[in-house]
């Protein structure tokens, strides 16, 4: 567990802040000292959590934002800036995805899940870039991938989509190193959020497909992002870091489809 200061003096911008991994980003990083900015698009969950740092005595600013809609971006990256005056850490956690066959994936689907995974975390990535981590020479930034890495049933769309932003962190560590900023992505496995039941799927079943026989928790994920935004981190960039039970490097652990006749 990180120290209780270990980011201290810090401002950290989480968006998808009010469920899952990144509620539990937003909170671990508050812990360990830093003040938070979370945004989503549902008031609801975001006042929760913002109501659980600030209880701890920690500092959070809420803000509901689309981050599909660049003029929404720029209102909360301007709430942060006015409230905080500047944004150290960048967490892209805003994220959704929906389980289909390749074949039967929509142009509008595909198109609706890569808007938000790579577009929307493009989109506030550069803003907040531009308006304080390249000026102040300094900062980092985490996309948030999938593991395994390789692919997966139902996920072709999503897979691609985060697979772009491992390359994304790794294009903008080459760039932006000059700058003092740090970019890297974490590719959670299974984790056991509120959204896993919409997938339908057996959590029995998929714990016996990761070596650790057992499915993540948002904690987890957390506090590696918060490590890796603390000094502990300070030489790690350009890397995709798998938090995943050891399911990448098993792969799918299960038998192909069967060929259709």
């Amino acid at each position: 567990m990180l120290r209780l200061d270990a980011t201290a003096g810090k401002v950290a911008l989480v968006t998808g802040g009010g469920t899952g991994i990144g509620a539990a980003t937003a909170l671990e990083l508050a812990r360990t000292g830093a003040s938070v900015v979370i945004c989503g698009k549902r008031e609801e969950p975001l006042a929760a959590v913002r109501a659980a740092i600030e209880a701890a005595g920690g500092a959070c600013l809420a803000v509901p934002t689309d981050v599909r809609e660049p003029d929404q971006v720029e209102t909360l990256v301007n709430a942060a800036l006015d409230r905080f005056g500047a944004i150290d850490l960048l967490v892209n956690c805003a994220g959704g995805q929906f389980t289909a066959p390749a074949e039967e994936i929509s142009p509008n689907g595909w198109r609706a899940v890569h808007r938000l995974a790579v577009d929307a975390a493009w989109t506030v990535t550069r803003l907040v870039a531009e308006r304080s981590m390249i000026p102040r020479r300094g900062g980092v930034v985490v996309f948030v991938g999938f593991s395994p890495r390789r692919g997966i049933p139902g996920f072709a769309h999503a897979s691609a989509a985060r697979a772009a932003l491992e390359n994304l962190a790794s294009g903008l560590s080459l760039e932006w190193s000059r700058y003092g900023i740090r970019t890297v992505c974490v590719s959670p496995g299974t984790i056991a959020t509120e959204g896993l039941d919409q997938y339908g799927g057996n959590l029995e079943e998929w714990a016996r497909a990761v070596p650790m026989q057992r499915l993540g928790t948002p904690e987890e994920v957390a506090s590696v992002i918060a490590f890796l935004c603390s000094p502990g981190g300070a030489y790690v960039t350009g890397a995709t870091v798998v938090v995943d039970g050891g399911a990448d490097a098993w792969g799918q652990a299960a038998s192909p489809p069967p060929l259709e006749p």
